[in-house]
């Protein structure tokens, strides 16, 4: 008997909870006529927070990549509430993209390497019927070399996010924490990391997914519609 797949995530309430609600209540909600610095920032960090635990418990899937983000808006608030400084913030901006990216590489040889998680999806490639083309034709040693290859890019494209994230933040953290200003700076850079950061990594990522699935094919001579799953009507 087949496991039900998990729930899919919506990528419009990702965008509302991680983006729009904590970027529009840290600039424009943080005033002392409003909700003050303080409880600006704990309702904007509320929003990410809670849409990460929403979500663990909605598609019962629990991920490192899940938990570092949940820990990571954790330590966001924790950094505000002792008014550390923001040099502090930035190393933390860079600090978590250089943890999966070491974990990317660190697990690509145990049992469930994170590369696998991130890029060879079950519930979007035939997995079984790759692998199976694979076994006949004993590819397994030529497929691990493109999964290395395809580890190496993922751990730079985070490698390359961690340097975006910690000179976005130099550039924009410039006051002092638990003020107005810096809820703005902060919700400011919130805003800025999908031009700044996230289109950048996404253009790796989807490189780095090219050459995967470029190399399978000459690999295995199979077509790209015959690896990914077909498409059901209904």
């Amino acid at each position: 008997m087949t496991q039900a797949a998990a729930p899919r995530e919506s990528l419009l309430l990702n965008l509302v909870c991680n983006i729009a609600a904590p970027s529009l209540i840290l600039t424009k909600f943080s005033g002392a006529g409003s909700l003050g610095p303080t409880w600006g920032m704990a309702v904007a960090l509320a929003f990410p927070l809670s849409y990460g635990i929403y979500d663990l418990i909605r598609r019962r899937k629990t991920n490192f990549f899940s938990i570092v983000g949940i820990l990571s808006v954790l330590l966001t608030g924790a950094l505000n509430q002792v008014q550390a400084d923001p040099f502090w913030f930035a190393v933390k901006e860079a600090a978590i993209p250089t943890l999966f990216g070491v974990a990317v590489i660190l697990s690509s040889g145990s049992q469930r390497p994170l590369v696998r998680e991130l890029l060879w999806n079950e519930q979007v490639i035939d997995t079984a019927r790759v692998d199976a083309v694979l076994t006949e034709r004993n590819l397994h040693p030529e497929f691990k070399k493109l999964m290395v290859g395809a580890t190496r890019g993922l751990a730079g494209s985070f490698l390359l996010s961690a340097v975006l994230n910690y000179a976005l933040a130099r550039y924009i953290l410039v006051s002092e924490p638990g003020t107005e200003a810096f809820n703005a700076e902060l919700g400011r850079m919130n805003l800025l990391s999908w031009p700044v950061i996230v289109v950048p990594n996404l253009i790796v990522t989807m490189y780095v997914l090219w050459r995967l699935f470029r190399g399978l094919t000459q690999l295995t001579g199979m077509p790209l519609e015959e690896i990914f799953h077909a498409q059901r009507k209904g």
